[in-house]
């Protein structure tokens, strides 16, 4: 359009002056800021007007209704933000059930951690260590979920009993197994940049003068024009901070066997049973790579729900797929009725079928992972 007026006569370039300076004079930020609400959420459900009921349902505690994503409409980075929001309060919520409902203990590590250092924890039952008949542990996911969860999607818009693992806590410990409850994705914890911290372009370099400075002269146009774009997407311009990784625990692989090494292979139990979902399996399938015999030796049955583990990816040798053939079985996401055979590329472990519509891990009976292999 601002092309086409350029083009023409004497009026339309005194249109195209008047709407410059219109444009000009329009405040972007206060624009942007009237449209988006600040960045601020409460830090408790109840300061969100949620709760859980009786049923583990989280409901309005004025209508009583489920919870609602879009809460302002054309606004979905702000709804988001409050999703996350009410996610980090609802994982403290989880902690707590699993503490208190579930009588687990909180462990720090590193186990020798000092006190300045990140740490991360896991949970365990009291007789997780000295239990001398079984041991169960739980590995979730990636993403946001945290200890005690399976998915967060679930446990928003479903039910506790859906998208967390206090189900499977409570049954296991009535069974009289130990119970530890890994925390694979606590890998790191975010500081705020200083502005020390922030890397800046160097203008050290070999390359000619001419170059380098045309090079300048487009990294600040660019620079520029992101800023502008980010001025509108994101108004609101949040803190830039840097991940600190948690020592020898800076990925859910590196979890797994710092918590074998220092917790399950120490534990008394002769029979140790895994259930791992989606990236925990993966993290499973490397833990067997890096301790295989271990594994092997005090490993009973490994029950995965829709596992994303690759043994061709992750290079399993022939040895640890014959012992998952034997000792694994991945339950994972179909319309097929419960425990139908599922065809698999993999020559790995036997994959059935789990109930799409209700989540993988709630449509399988506690006593077919508990019991299965046992």
């Amino acid at each position: 359009m601002m092309a086409q007026l350029q083009q023409g006569g004497p009026d339309e370039k005194e249109k195209t002056t008047a709407l410059k300076d219109l444009l000009s004079r329009i405040d972007l930020d206060e624009l942007m800021k009237k449209d988006e609400p600040p960045l601020e959420f409460p830090d408790t459900l109840e300061g969100f007007e949620y709760i859980f009921n009786e049923k583990g349902q989280l409901r309005h505690i004025k209508t009583g209704e489920p919870f609602v994503f879009n809460y302002r409409e054309d606004l979905h980075r702000w709804n988001q933000k409050r999703y996350e929001a009410l996610g980090e309060i609802i994982t403290k919520y989880i902690y707590e059930l699993l503490q208190n409902e579930c009588h687990l203990k909180k462990v720090t590590l590193p186990v020798d951690a000092i006190e300045t250092e990140p740490k991360s924890f896991i949970f365990m039952s009291e007789d997780a260590l000295v239990n001398p008949d079984k041991l169960l542990v739980l590995i979730h996911g990636n993403g946001v979920v945290r200890a005690g969860q399976w998915a967060r999607r679930l446990i928003i818009n479903e039910d506790l009993d859906s998208g967390t693992q206090i189900p499977y806590i409570k049954r296991a410990i009535e069974e009289g197994y130990g119970v530890i409850v890994l925390n694979p994705n606590e890998n790191y914890i975010e500081v705020e940049k200083t502005k020390a911290q922030i890397p800046l372009s160097s203008d050290i370099s070999d390359e000619p003068a001419e170059k380098r400075e045309r090079k300048d002269k487009i990294q600040k146009e660019t620079k520029k024009r992101r800023d502008f774009y980010e001025k509108y997407r994101n108004p609101q311009k949040e803190k830039e901070t840097m991940q600190i990784y948690i020592r020898d625990n800076g990925s859910p692989e590196e979890h797994a066997i710092y918590v074998w090494d220092h917790f399950i292979s120490q534990s008394a139990a002769e029979n140790v049973f895994f259930v791992a979902h989606s990236y925990g399996g993966l993290a499973f399938v490397e833990l067997m790579i890096q301790r295989e015999a271990e594994v092997k030796n005090r490993v009973t049955a490994v029950a995965l729900t829709d596992s994303v583990h690759n043994v061709w990816h992750q290079e399993v040798g022939k040895t640890i797929r014959e012992w998952m053939r034997e000792n694994c079985c991945n339950w994972v996401s179909s319309s097929e009725p419960l425990d139908t055979s599922v065809e698999s590329m993999l020559p790995d472990c036997p994959r059935v079928s789990a109930d799409l519509e209700q989540g993988v891990q709630k449509s399988i009976l506690l006593e077919e992972l508990l019991g299965w292999n046992s």
